[in-house]
């Protein structure tokens, strides 16, 4: 039998399933604090929460028991993730159930704040009649820029084109097939700003997209524009956002996210009579609650029971795997899939991974979802995991093929990746060594043994004397230590790859002064 505490509000409908388990007991607790939800944890299996339950390490720590945790909703941020990964706890979520309820919200916020609703509501309210005052516009003929065209940004640009509106997208992850297929015409993100008359965010929060929107990138938006977000709070600086609006360059803002929920009195977008805000409604519809919570009951049963794991934004491995083993190679896939990343002069559109070990076949599949997540996260955050990343790349047009390598290769246990994209490729092979140590032995035509750990300065350069003593010395300049430099040559093309790993990140500045070294002509950082 299977003990499972549900410590938040779930639908009704989501109960039912789990009571109908013949091998399922069921509990429901809900306003527990931490020290309650510690005392009695160890006796589930499986926990369920949406966004009140605070998971933490003390929590997981004492569920000796615990295999799973449930997150009815999309966010995972109450609950320490690595800490469930290092206690073996899968983590779940239901990403796809709101979909349509936050589309529809945010079409609503759009056409709310076209026709001024609610001024004109509050206005008539208040026993005013002022038809003049509250002059709108229509959407047939405007334009709409989505920033991040997955699942939900898809949806609303079916909406926007019902309306007859032209539909720009941004979203570096997303093929031309994709945006054809959609008719949506795939911009650069200055020019979806500088273009668009309403602009809507769809996009994940990761380190790269945090304050995407900002003074800079405001400042680059058509004079009059409406700024949507009903995705996250982190996505917008919301007082550069209220300085756009008092200066009337942005006409104004519809927000249903906050950096901080509920948001603090004195938040510079709340009560602004330029913005329209709910108070994080997008996935708030009885049909979407009622789908999460089927959702994550079935896929809890499904985990539990060992007979499929999906949506897990932790690490997960099919039944029989050796965990260890697996994970080596996991891992070094996914590291290759960021150097790759990084290293690209455009968007990826095709990877092919080969793969010599021998259990080859057994370890394909999680090995291509390590390799597919290390070259979408750099854009996409934590919302890309082992498990949905083949989906996610299937869903953006990033195809992938397959395959045991029969040949002969330079190592036992290689992985060999290649990547196209439009009129260029590369290739990176890595190696799982029996010392447990993973090395990237190989980048395009240089061979090396570099260590695929920490910042790296990843470095191409005319193979000329002092190029050494330049980035050295520009990198000392800013007390940036050098822990290793590995290096390969090419002869032939008198050029050379350097494999940089360093102590702490450059910033900006440093890695531009690098690329206006005379012998440098490519310089990128990644963490790995």
């Amino acid at each position: 039998m299977f003990n499972i505490l549900i410590s938040d509000n779930l639908g009704a409908d989501g109960i039912a399933v789990l009571e109908a388990a013949e091998d399922v007991t069921v509990e429901v607790r809900t306003g527990l604090s931490e020290d309650e939800l510690v005392d009695i944890i160890g006796d589930y299996d499986g926990l369920l929460i949406r966004s009140g339950t605070q998971v933490t390490a003390r929590v997981l720590q004492a569920g000796n028991r615990l295999r799973v945790v449930g997150r009815a909703g999309v966010g995972t941020d109450n609950v320490d993730v690595d800490e469930a990964t290092r206690n073996g706890v899968i983590v779940m979520n239901t990403p796809g159930a709101n979909t349509i309820a936050t589309a529809e919200h945010t079409f609503a916020l759009l056409m709310a704040t076209a026709r001024k609703l609610v001024p004109a509501h509050n206005s008539l309210a208040d026993g005013r009649w002022e038809r003049s005052a509250f002059t709108g516009h229509e959407l047939k003929g405007k334009t709409l820029g989505i920033v991040g065209f997955g699942r939900i940004g898809q949806v609303v640009a079916v909406r926007a084109q019902a309306f007859e509106m032209t539909v720009l997208a941004y979203d570096p992850f997303v093929s031309e097939r994709i945006g054809r297929e959609a008719r949506v015409e795939l911009v650069d993100l200055d020019d979806l700003l500088a273009a668009s008359d309403f602009v809507t965010l769809h996009t994940a929060l990761s380190d790269e997209t945090t304050n995407l929107i900002n003074a800079e990138t405001l400042a680059t938006m058509k004079p009059g524009a409406v700024l949507i977000n009903a995705a996250r709070g982190g996505l917008v600086d919301a007082a550069a956002v209220a300085a756009s609006l008092d200066a009337d360059h942005l006409g104004h803002a519809a927000v249903d996210v906050y950096d901080v929920e509920p948001p603090a009195d004195d938040h510079p977008l709340v009560g602004h009579p330029k913005v329209l805000h709910t108070p994080h409604l997008g996935a708030s519809t009885a049909e979407a609650q009622r789908s999460v919570a089927i959702e994550i009951a079935e896929q809890t049963l499904d985990a539990l029971r060992g007979t499929r794991i999906v949506n897990s934004v932790n690490m997960a491995f099919p039944p029989g795997l050796d965990f260890a083993r697996a994970n080596r190679f996991i891992t070094l896939a996914a590291k290759m899939g960021k150097l790759q990343a990084a290293m690209a002069d455009a968007q990826i559109e095709q990877v092919e991974l080969e793969l010599y070990a021998a259990d080859a076949e057994e370890l394909m599949r999680p090995v291509a979802a390590g390799l597919l997540k290390g070259v979408l996260e750099c854009a996409m955050g934590d919302s890309v995991n082992f498990v949905n990343a083949p989906l996610v790349a299937r869903e953006r047009g990033l195809k992938i093929s397959r395959s045991v390598g029969l040949g002969q290769a330079d190592y036992r246990n290689q992985i060999t990746c290649r990547v196209n994209w439009g009129d260029g490729e590369r290739t990176v092979s890595g190696v799982v060594f029996s010392d447990d140590h993973p090395r990237i032995v190989q980048v395009s035509n240089y061979r090396l043994e570099a260590d695929p750990t920490g910042t790296v300065l990843l470095m191409l350069n005319n193979d000329v004397p002092g190029v050494i003593g330049d980035v050295g010395g520009v990198l000392g300049e800013h007390q940036i230590n050098i822990g290793e430099w590995r290096l390969g040559r090419n002869p032939e093309r008198s050029e050379a790859l350097s494999f940089i790993n360093l102590d702490s990140a450059p910033e900006v500045d440093v890695i531009e002064r690098l690329r206006s070294l005379d012998a440098v002509t490519k310089a990128v950082v990644v963490d790995l």
